[in-house]
């Protein structure tokens, strides 16, 4: 193998630990990884059910907006803007 291809393999790797589940940034190593399985569990407890859709970029920023001006999280704006939608 030539010099590049190994320094190319070698970016690859790093790259793939940087974007692994659980990799965390500098300062952020006290944080907890939740396996997916237990929190699918979790999240079924609270009777939550996965629901993707596909939106408009402009309606997305704005959602995230109103989750940040909230504090709250971004589920939890969608939830509350579409129970108030469908009370219509």
């Amino acid at each position: 193998m030539k010099k590049t291809g190994m320094a190319k393999s070698d970016a690859k790797k790093l790259m793939g630990k940087m974007a692994a589940p659980g990799a965390t940034s500098f300062g952020g190593g006290d944080a907890i990884a939740i396996d997916r399985r237990e929190q699918r569990k979790r999240d079924q407890a609270l009777g939550l059910v996965p629901f993707a859709v596909k939106l408009n970029s402009a309606l997305v920023q704005q959602l995230q907006a109103l989750a940040k001006e909230r504090g709250a999280d971004l589920n939890e704006v969608t939830a509350d803007v579409l129970i108030k939608g469908l009370k219509v």
